[in-house]
């Protein structure tokens, strides 16, 4: 057994019954349940539950780089004509925390979620953030559990999906930070160093500060439930700064 399951949430039969329709709904099956309900669990549960037990703030660090792999791939393989630029704008868009939040409320992942009674209370199962995350963390799951050609058939099962709407121009999920580095990069200049100025807030409702700073000067405070959207939010900032953007 995986030691990092040791504590992983106890799942009691209601529980199970919930997780197997998950399975069954998105065509998956476990043979550790205990991964899933993992990556379902928001830390803001075991928290407000004084729990020995961990959350899936880890399998969404995981999950994050099994994505990133796959669909770099998917993109290498299946358009033979794209140049680097072309890859990195998709798969900036396309793995987003616009992008996977999209795909989390069409499978209903906020109806699974474990998750602190005040946090639920705040919207925390509908946050962009959250649904993202667990998003992440399920690809984990499934990668730990299964191994990364099953992560490969969950991911595509929806990015094949999520970088066609891009080609079609349906989607316009904005990834700041991708845009300013290439600018920057354009004009030879220095790229950008995001820095976390302030961190407040409960664990289960914190709060990032984050400037960012080129060519002498910083831009910002910019604020976010996360770094990621705190850095997303500071690079906006520096693009409406620099005339590239609106504000």
């Amino acid at each position: 057994m995986d030691s990092y399951l040791e504590k992983a949430p106890f799942i009691t039969p209601g529980r199970e019954r919930e997780l197997l329709s998950f399975c069954s709904e998105h065509g998956l099956s476990f043979n550790d349940l205990r991964y899933l309900n993992l990556a379902f669990t928001h830390k803001s549960f075991t928290n407000e539950a004084k729990m020995e037990a961990d959350n899936n703030e880890r399998l969404e660090f995981l999950g994050d780089s099994v994505l990133g792999l796959v669909t770099a791939e998917y993109l290498f393989k299946g358009f033979t004509s794209f140049h680097e630029g072309d890859f990195s704008k998709i798969k900036a868009s396309v793995v987003s925390e616009e992008s996977l939040a999209e795909v989390a409320s069409s499978y209903g992942i906020d109806r699974y979620i474990l998750m602190g009674r005040g946090e639920e209370m705040q919207g925390g199962k509908h946050k962009k953030a959250v649904l993202a995350d667990c998003m992440e963390a399920i690809i984990a799951a499934i990668f730990l559990d299964q191994g990364l050609d099953a992560a490969r058939t969950y991911v595509l099962s929806f990015m094949a999906g999520q970088v066609e709407k891009y080609l079609k121009n349906q989607v316009a999920y904005k990834d700041y930070k991708t845009i300013l580095q290439e600018y920057l990069q354009k004009k030879r200049r220095e790229l950008p160093l995001y820095r976390v100025i302030g961190q407040s807030g409960p664990d289960h409702d914190q709060e990032f500060t984050v400037v960012v700073e080129f060519d002498g000067r910083k831009y910002g405070p910019a604020k976010g439930k996360n770094k990621k959207s705190a850095e997303q939010a500071s690079a906006h900032l520096a693009l409406v700064a620099l005339g590239l953007e609106k504000s």
